[in-house]
């Protein structure tokens, strides 16, 4: 699972496979918190993180909503995601 972003401690990675389960969403890791984030509602799908990690993943997914509908694009043909530049 290729990480296409790092900021503040915070890892964003992207499965490259056909047929990944809907909807589009990515995976933000925190120490030893891990959660499934949904790129359209950008709300949490699965998992947890401490809140103020949440703020900053939320606030970056905002941010790039873009990027990252077109980083699930590529995944879905098996194609490596970009990177996504980091929360600053």
């Amino acid at each position: 699972m290729p990480t296409i972003s790092m900021f503040y401690g915070i890892i964003i990675r992207m499965y490259c496979a056909p047929g990944e389960h809907n909807p589009p969403h990515f995976h933000a890791y925190y120490q030893d918190h891990k959660s499934i984030i949904d790129i359209n509602s950008c709300e949490i799908i699965e998992g947890t993180l401490p809140n103020k990690q949440l703020k900053l993943v939320v606030a970056w997914a905002e941010i790039h909503k873009d990027e990252l509908i077109a980083n699930w694009e590529l995944a879905m043909n098996s194609e490596l995601p970009f990177k996504i530049e980091p929360l600053k």
